[in-house]
């Protein structure tokens, strides 16, 4: 008998199933004798799984995802409603793109599942409409704004749409900790080539530092929303790597959602090499306004950030191929 070897291992246990045929459930029936079935219950059982199954079924696509979105093209740092409102922008026009979604919260969507306080309709100015038109979603024309009935009904609706793209990839539960930068040694030029990652609910005070992960991207896209626990960390960051003649922090001022709205569309852009900033947190760069509940700016400013990094995009790979010294994923 031939000895085991390292490379062998033991038999996998199979899981025998018979061969029964699934059971129907119907969502739409007419009653019978004032009486609604949707299936006999009383036969009723899902179709039989080992649990390992379902451990091997998520876990070997995750790791697939992370070792595809490893290399991606453009990194959106933040899912709120301006993140997934450029990730969509950004996907629906270049799907030979690969986009990686990173989001710090276990549910993605920022502010935007109410549309104020406790209150649940979701107010946007004109044009922001025409964002909603394109997604398909209902509202009440109130002349110079519309009504969502519910904020939830447009964050979901555009979260559906952004991840249904096959270039689209949300890692949740993970944050943003850091930025991989790259410096021009010929011209002393610091660009942003990617971010650094790590697993967002870590308590660092009562473990030691896990060292973190990466992905390398040609822009960085951030739309972290104003100051806060997880908000505004690349504009934070951004003061702390660039020189200070460069570093942008203006902080944002009081709330004005005349100003506000115009200001946060009308300034995104690449405000450093690599990356492009959206939604509130150009208000802590530019030190404009805060707007309150009102939304249009968040689908719009996303919209701009997404044309610029678009833009860019190709100049962004061009510097960071030869800033890699010649490597290329």
């Amino acid at each position: 008998m031939t000895p085991p070897t390292m490379l062998q291992t033991a038999p996998v246990e199979t899981f025998n199933v018979s061969a029964k045929k699934a059971q129907t459930v119907k969502l739409s029936t007419e009653a019978v004798d004032g009486q609604y079935k949707f299936a006999d219950w009383e036969k009723f059982h899902f179709a039989p799984i080992r649990e390992s199954q379902v451990a091997r079924a998520m876990g070997k696509r995750y790791f697939a995802d992370l070792d595809k979105y490893a290399e991606s093209d453009i990194v959106v740092v933040g899912g709120g409603s301006a993140g997934f409102s450029a990730a969509y922008v950004l996907a629906k026009n270049r799907p030979d793109l690969k986009i990686a979604i990173i989001e710090a919260s276990v549910s993605p969507g920022g502010g935007c599942w109410l549309g104020g306080q406790l209150f649940s309709a979701m107010v946007v100015r004109k044009p922001g409409d025409l964002f909603l038109d394109d997604l398909g979603l209902e509202y009440e024309d109130e002349g110079n704004y519309v009504v969502v009935k519910h904020a939830a009904l447009f964050m979901s609706t555009l979260m559906s749409k952004v991840l249904a793209f096959p270039n689209v990839k949300l890692f949740n539960a993970t944050a943003v900790e850091d930025l991989i930068t790259r410096k021009d040694d010929a011209t002393g030029q610091i660009s942003i080539a990617g971010v650094v990652t790590n697993w967002a609910h870590l308590d660092h005070d009562n473990q030691s530092c896990m060292d973190p992960n990466t992905i390398n991207a040609n822009v960085v896209l951030s739309a972290c929303g104003h100051d806060g626990k997880f908000g505004a960390t690349s504009a934070k960051r951004s003061k702390e790597v660039f020189p200070e003649e460069e570093a942008k922090f203006g902080g944002m001022r009081g709330l004005d959602m005349n100003k506000a709205e115009d200001a946060i569309v009308k300034g995104a852009r690449e405000v450093y090499p690599g990356l492009v900033f959206a939604g509130m947190e150009l208000a802590e760069i530019d030190g404009s306004n805060r707007m309150g509940p009102t939304f249009g700016a968040m689908a719009l400013s996303g919209l701009k950030a997404a044309e610029t990094a678009l833009n860019v995009y190709e100049t962004c790979k061009a510097r960071n191929e030869k800033t890699y010294g010649g490597l290329k994923n």
